[in-house]
């Protein structure tokens, strides 16, 4: 089983929903995915450090961090998420699926410390239908464990 951490903002009921909408896709395609999505795990006591924890945790227990990068400039926390998995060593795979331009350079679509980080990365162009996002995803995915575990 492959345990995958859900990065990403969690701010807005959209982003709330396609978070969810994305953790249950990945669970469901029979590759042994189990995700590990943040809101659905806080603490009751909701507290900065209980969550800090949690998430730290969560992140210690993942093979995996997959993050969203969406928005004029990437989530603050999944950049912390990013710049941790990658310090302990774990394979990220980054996807932005916003069309607008905010990167540091053409090669790097969004802060380059971020997509210089990833094990594979991609952007989806505008009017992309969920459908071909979430096979993209899948791709992505396989692609960073091969690399991953060709390393080791």
């Amino acid at each position: 089983m492959t345990k995958l951490y859900l990065a990403g903002p969690l701010f807005t009921l959209a982003e709330r929903s396609f978070n969810a909408e994305l953790a249950r896709f990945l669970e469901n395609q029979g590759l042994d995915f189990e995700v590990w999505l943040p809101r659905e795990h806080e603490p009751r006591s909701d507290t900065a450090r209980a969550i800090f924890e949690m998430d730290v945790e969560a992140i210690d227990w993942a093979d995996m961090i997959v993050a969203c990068m969406d928005g004029p400039d990437p989530d603050s926390g999944t950049a912390w998420e990013c710049g941790y998995a990658f310090a302990t060593g774990k394979p990220i795979v980054c996807y932005r699926t916003d069309f607008r331009v905010s990167g540091d350079s053409k090669s790097a679509p969004y802060n380059l410390m971020l997509s210089e980080s990833a094990t594979a990365r991609f952007e989806v162009p505008f009017r992309t239908k969920s459908a071909e996002f979430q096979q993209r995803l899948l791709e992505h995915i396989t692609r960073a464990l091969l690399q991953h575990t060709a390393k080791m």
